[in-house]
């Protein structure tokens, strides 16, 4: 039975190949792309074979390409570096395509796509779950710098191992190797052998390949936040052929990155989680050409009248016709003075697989009553050994789905606690126990030693500084309803209210959680982001009048 991950093309699509690329022969065993490498060549196999060796393993083949079959990954389709080693054996043939040519030939061609693509993303879950690898990532496990660096990597499916100094004595004897000590940590090690002590997070992004730089051009469109909202619009609006920039501050999937299982998405009878969702959809709009980047964090916007100027906290500037806000909503902290100390070491904000192990066999806490917080407790449940899940109301069904609620009630080890909240966290170094306190002033100590957090929801619009309007809690407002005073007045609001997903300045969108009125789920977000990019096209239509009409002397 043929192996998914590696299928033979058909010879139909092989001539279609051979229009994006050239042929070349080897005499002699030649490696064609090496551990690290940007950006380097897709090849089918035409005749011999290539061989994939891992370096980080003592050059161990992982698989052999033979004829008909083809090299490469996901990461082709942004600038992700080379994961192994290929080496094309004497007296093969092989068909030679640049990523760029790769990404043309993907958007061209639908069977072509489905048949790549697929064999792509298979690929990606084989390395990330089946192979030890990658960058090498040394540090402790009780420390927030590494927690965030390995956060980072998780949720931008970045292939990595992780050495505790905590654990391992591997990790020790790479400091003693390097002559470091723990005041270095942590430490990045990269494919090439380069060391990084204590690299940011745009560090790990461009040594990665997840940062990306663009072109200085002005584009069509350039949306904030790679939520569902602005993956949808990305989506859309590249397949639309509109040239299209998309950032985002920390990973693809926003809010619903940080779900464990979604249940009630169309589509998905079995669920999917937030993370693999947002995952497939950040390569689908790869492969309509959208260009991504992260971490791009927005920091200030300014409009010359003719196009917008994103100022981004790493010094990237991105010039755009149009701007969509999708920038979502962060929880809010616990109301403790000390919750910052416990942040990546106890105390968290998203419930991944990451996490999953350490609390095996613990005691865990899950602060929320939503469905992120349901589906928390209920993927923790099956590593831990009681959850608790902490509600300030009396009615677990309020603002969760009524699933979730049955599921929670028949978990033998998931326990509600109403009309209850945290206080008082305590621990050294880790979370080690918690207060918890009723409504009539009981407080109760429990020694949970890992606490996911999922209350309230602030919009992320401090980057706005007054350019569009807001209500009074800083969501983004739009549509007809926006009061006549806030609207930026310009020729083409003197002649139209803004469209539904328009603010007060024409040409900038705002959909998902950022807006004043949206529906906090992941499809109505979808929603929003697909239908934006028509009320886009609308806007652009208008640009372009006005353009024309300005160069045509009177």
């Amino acid at each position: 039975m043929n192996d998914p991950r590696f299928p033979e093309l058909p010879q139909s699509h092989i001539n279609v190949l051979k229009e994006y690329g050239k042929i070349e022969s080897y005499s002699e065993d030649t490696v064609v792309f090496d551990l690290g490498e940007l950006r380097y060549d897709f090849f089918v196999v035409l005749a011999g074979e290539i061989a994939i060796l891992n370096p980080n393993n003592n050059e161990t083949v992982i698989v052999t390409h033979s004829k008909n079959q083809f090299s490469g990954d996901s990461g082709m389709l942004s600038d992700r570096g080379a994961q192994f080693r290929a080496v094309a054996k004497a007296g093969s043939e092989l068909l030679k395509i640049t990523p760029a040519k790769l990404k043309e030939a993907i958007a061209k061609h639908s069977n072509l796509s489905d048949l790549l693509l697929n064999a792509f993303l298979q690929r990606q879950d084989t390395i990330l779950n089946e192979y030890v690898g990658g960058i090498k990532l040394v540090g402790s496990g009780n420390s927030k710098e590494a927690y965030a660096i390995r956060d980072f990597m998780d949720k931008n499916y970045i292939w990595y191992n992780f050495l505790n100094v905590d654990q391992t004595n591997e990790a020790k004897d790479l400091l003693k190797n390097f002559n470091l000590s723990d005041k270095d940590l942590p430490l990045m090690i990269c494919n090439g052998g380069q060391l990084h002590m204590k690299p940011t997070l745009d560090e790990v992004a461009r040594f990665s390949g997840v940062l990306m730089d663009f072109e200085d051009k002005i584009f069509d469109l350039l949306v904030i936040g790679a939520g569902p909202s602005g993956l949808a619009a990305s989506v859309y609006a590249a397949s639309e052929g509109l040239s299209v920039v998309t950032i985002d501050s920390n990973a693809p999937g926003g809010q619903a990155g940080k779900s464990s299982k979604i249940e009630n998405y169309l589509g998905f009878p079995t669920g999917i989680s937030g993370r693999d969702l947002a995952n497939r959809a950040y390569i689908q709009a790869q492969k309509f050409g959208c260009n991504i980047s992260i971490p791009h964090r927005a920091e200030k916007i300014e409009h010359t009248g003719n196009h917008f100027i994103l100022s981004a906290t790493n010094g990237k500037v991105v010039k755009a016709k149009s701007l969509m806000a999708a920038t979502g909503a962060n929880y809010r902290q616990l109301p403790i003075d000390t919750i910052e100390k416990y942040e990546g070491s106890g105390v968290y904000y998203s419930a991944t697989g990451m996490n999953a192990s350490a609390c095996k066999s613990e005691l865990v806490g899950v602060v929320g009553g939503g469905n992120s917080a349901g589906q928390a407790a209920l993927f923790l449940a099956d590593y831990a050994q009681e959850v608790h899940v902490v509600l300030r109301g009396n009615d677990l069904g309020s603002k969760m789905s009524d699933y979730l609620v049955q599921r929670i009630i028949a978990a033998p080890n998931i326990h509600v606690q109403l009309n209850s909240q945290v206080t008082d966290l305590y621990g050294d170094h880790h979370l080690e126990s918690l207060v918890l306190e009723n409504s009539d002033g009981e407080k109760t100590k429990m020694n949970i030693t890992n606490l996911f957090t999922f209350i309230g929801a602030k919009p992320c619009t401090e980057w706005l500084e007054g350019v569009v309007a807001t209500d009074e809690k800083g969501f983004v407002c739009t549509g007809p309803g926006i009061d006549k005073e806030d609207l930026y007045m310009c020729d083409i609001y003197s002649k139209r209210k803004p469209q539904s997903l328009e603010t007060s300045l024409p040409g900038f969108f705002a959909v998902g959680d950022v807006r004043k009125g949206s529906v906090k789920r992941v499809a109505s977000a979808v929603g929003e982001g697909s239908m934006a990019v028509s009320q886009v096209h609308q806007f652009l239509g208008e640009l372009r009048a006005r353009e024309t009409k300005a160069s045509v002397p009177d």
